[in-house]
C-alpha cells in the first residue's frame, strides 16, 4: 500500500548544520517509522537525475548545484496517511512561512536550502524511494 509510504531527503545544509539527529527524532516522534535509511551523497549528475522533472526551469542548475554540495539522508517512512502527513510534518517550503514546530521552521535558512525534501504523492513516492534503495534495502 505505496498510500503508507513516503520518501524524505535530509538536505546538505541540514546535515552540514549538524540536525540529523533532531530531525529523524521529530520524524520518529511523530509516529512515523523509518523503513529504509542511507546517508550518502549526489554526484552532479545523480542529482539532475533526480530533479530532472526540474530541467529547464530557471532555478534546476542551482538546485543541482546545492543538492550535490555535500552529504545527504535519504530516507523511506511508513505511517498511516503518510504523504499527506509528512507535508504537515515539514512545513511550507519557504522556512518563514512554515508553520511553527515544523522541521523547516526549526531547521531550514531558507526557501532554497529549505533542510528536507518530502514526497507530493503516492507515484513520486515510490519512484523517488526507488531511486535510492533496494528491494534488500527496505525493512
Amino acid at each position: 500500500m505505496e498510500s503508507n509510504k513516503t520518501f524524505t531527503m535530509i538536505k546538505p545544509d541540514a546535515v552540514a548544520n549538524g540536525h540529523i539527529g533532531a530531525i529523524l527524532d521529530k520524524i520518529i516522534d511523530n509516529g512515523f517509522k523509518i523503513i529504509a535509511l542511507k546517508y550518502t551523497a549526489l554526484s552532479a549528475e545523480k542529482a539532475g537525475e533526480f530533479y530532472s522533472v526540474h530541467k529547464g526551469r530557471p532555478f534546476y542548475n542551482a538546485l543541482v548545484s546545492f543538492m550535490s554540495s555535500g552529504p545527504i539522508i535519504a530516507a523511506i517512512l511508513e505511517k498511516e496517511n503518510a504523504i499527506e502527513d509528512y507535508r504537515k510534518l515539514i512545513g511550507a517550503t519557504d522556512p518563514t512561512k512554515a508553520e511553527p514546530g515544523t522541521i523547516r521552521n526549526l531547521f531550514a535558512k531558507s526557501i532554497d536550502a529549505n533542510a528536507v525534501h518530502g514526497s507530493d504523492s503516492d507515484e513520486n513516492a515510490a519512484i523517488e524511494g526507488n531511486f535510492f534503495f533496494s528491494a534488500f534495502e527496505r525493512f
